[in-house]
């Protein structure tokens, strides 16, 4: 049965279109939208696309973000559903003081993951799960699919505009990620860099030695590929991984709305 899934972060929806919503299926279409611009999906990405049977998203933008998209959706009649964080699903357990309030794209990231450590076939290992993007999380999970916790921290452009609100005279153009920057440009971008690199790698060796297991580190987000050169432990850059999740998820059944 043909179905769509949809990931609206803070900046753009990002949307793929599968024949059939089973875990590790390619998408037939997909496409991405600025959120300023998603009140015209109807007449531009979705205009012509297969009519979806089956629809599941991920959002973490406000209320009304959610309300415009459901308006596009009418387009095809569907039933909206989204995900909701819970105790557990689709073999994670979520470790988080109130379940609830953890992230939906964290949470669907957590489950992409561990589909994507068990894929193999093996009993599966533990991992750590970064999404980059407006902000960004790092996120602990165990050989067992428990969620640990995980941090969040700003992404590049808000740590920018934070200094430049902050400290007089720091508008500058982006600098180059350098082990040693001598101008303020390269200062700036290789401080934010290493920020974000810098918590990756705490994570990764803690949960090391709490696991006694090396972890998978699985990237995604829009600002991922801005991060991965610099990182200095082994990792993989996923692209898919919230969609992975969707698919995990939708083919599981419970944790929707």
């Amino acid at each position: 049965m043909s179905f769509l899934a949809i990931d609206v972060g803070n900046t753009r929806l990002k949307w793929a279109w599968y024949e059939r919503a089973d875990p590790g299926c390619e998408p037939a279409h997909q496409g991405a939208a600025f959120l300023e611009t998603i009140d015209q999906l109807v007449e531009t990405d979705w205009k012509g696309l297969p009519v979806p049977r089956q629809m599941l998203g991920c959002l973490v933008a406000a209320a009304g973000i959610r309300q415009r998209i459901e308006e596009q959706l009418e387009l095809w009649d569907l039933t909206p559903r989204w995900v909701v964080p819970g105790a557990s699903a689709a073999g994670v357990t979520n470790g988080y003081d109130y379940p609830h309030r953890l992230g939906a794209d964290r949470w669907v990231a957590l489950v992409g993951a561990r589909h994507r450590v068990l894929a193999g076939g093996g009993p599966g290992g533990p991992a750590v799960v970064v999404m980059v993007g407006t902000a960004v999380t790092v996120d602990a999970l165990d050989a067992q699919g428990h969620f640990l916790g995980g941090l969040i921290l700003p992404g590049h452009g808000i740590m920018l505009r934070a200094l430049e609100g902050g400290t007089a005279g720091l508008r500058v153009p982006t600098g180059e990620v350098r082990d040693f920057p001598t101008n303020t440009s390269d200062a700036l971008t290789s401080g934010g860099t290493d920020a974000i690199t810098g918590a990756i790698e705490r994570v990764h060796r803690r949960l090391a030695e709490r696991t006694g297991q090396q972890p998978r580190v699985l990237m995604t987000g829009g600002a991922g590929w801005k991060v991965a050169p610099y990182l200095a432990v082994p990792h993989e850059l996923v692209e898919s991984l919230i969609f992975d999740g969707l698919l995990v998820l939708q083919s599981s059944a419970p944790g929707l709305r």
